[in-house]
């Protein structure tokens, strides 16, 4: 569940982050009268992620239980690139993101379906992103589905709307001034963290294509500590929800997430360090709005 709420806080503070820069920056540049237009790309952006969220349970209802491990460990594979890409854009566009968006909307020039389009992509790219991991992580929490392809947990659901609740209120306030959001360090540490996260989904991936037998080495088990953790604990549900870990891994499981995070992580690590040696007008700490 924490896993889920903050892949929803993070996406969904993206998403809000830039929803609030384009609002604040038309109402101080006196064209409050393009806002619903921004409104609508926002509104089309929920519904298509609405949409993508359906089409994946009614697609995993009309599948065979080996088709079903194959688009699984498919699309968990995808939402683990999803989430390492998030992690790096965000980290280099935190400090001019407002700058960017602003040139967006100057160019618009008055044409609202520029300005839809600008919220539609903004908030569609999370939203779909969101989708993908969250049901991705919905299989992994629950190991399996219900035949109508809705999750047998509801605690991933629970929490990923949370993170994104969070995240709306956390625009709302960032928008009117009440808080000011340090965007390196919150993207720094959940970065890292996602990283865990990112490297359980991959694995979770990869298991799934094993039962798929479309993996050899289903049974080659690079350990088992089944005996110290019971995966129906409590800590077992905690290591299982955040960050896909099984008590009963395979060697092709623990090969994927090491060489995961040890090639990610660094390279995640060297990457804020040359933001950090790059020089920026404006003071990257705060959020530009």
């Amino acid at each position: 569940m924490l896993g889920n709420f903050l892949i929803g806080l993070r996406e969904g503070l993206e998403a809000a982050l830039v929803v609030s820069i384009l609002i604040a920056y038309l109402v101080k540049s006196d064209r409050r009268s393009q806002l619903p237009w921004i409104w609508l790309g926002v509104a089309a952006a929920i519904g298509l992620s609405i949409g993508f969220t359906l089409f994946l349970g009614l697609q995993s209802r009309q599948l065979t239980f080996r088709s079903q491990e194959l688009l699984g460990g498919t699309l968990s594979i995808i939402a683990a690139g999803f989430v390492t890409w998030m992690i790096f854009w965000m980290a280099s566009a935190a400090k001019h993101i407002a700058g960017d968006l602003r040139g967006r909307v100057d160019a618009a020039a008055g044409r609202w379906w520029s300005l839809t389009l600008i919220a539609f992509l903004a908030v569609g790219r999370e939203g779909m992103e969101t989708a993908l991991i969250l049901w991705s992580n919905t299989r992994t929490a629950t190991g399996r589905d219900l035949p109508d392809g809705v999750p047998t947990s509801h605690e991933p659901l629970i929490g990923a709307l949370l993170g994104l609740a969070t995240a709306v209120a956390l625009g709302y306030l960032i928008y009117r001034g009440a808080i000011q959001l340090n965007l390196t360090k919150f993207f720094t540490w959940t970065g890292i963290f996602l990283i865990f996260v990112a490297a359980g989904v991959l694995a979770y991936g990869v298991h799934d294509l094993q039962e798929a037998d479309f993996l050899p080495g289903l049974h080659n088990l690079a350990f088992d500590v089944t005996h110290i953790i019971d995966p129906s604990s409590w800590i077992g549900t905690v290591l299982k929800g955040v960050f896909n870990f099984s008590p009963q891994t395979t060697w092709a499981e623990a090969g994927v997430w090491a060489v995961y995070v040890v090639t990610v992580l660094p390279l995640f690590i060297r990457r804020l360090r040359a933001q950090h040696r790059t020089p920026s007008a404006p003071p990257a700490q705060t959020t530009p709005v």
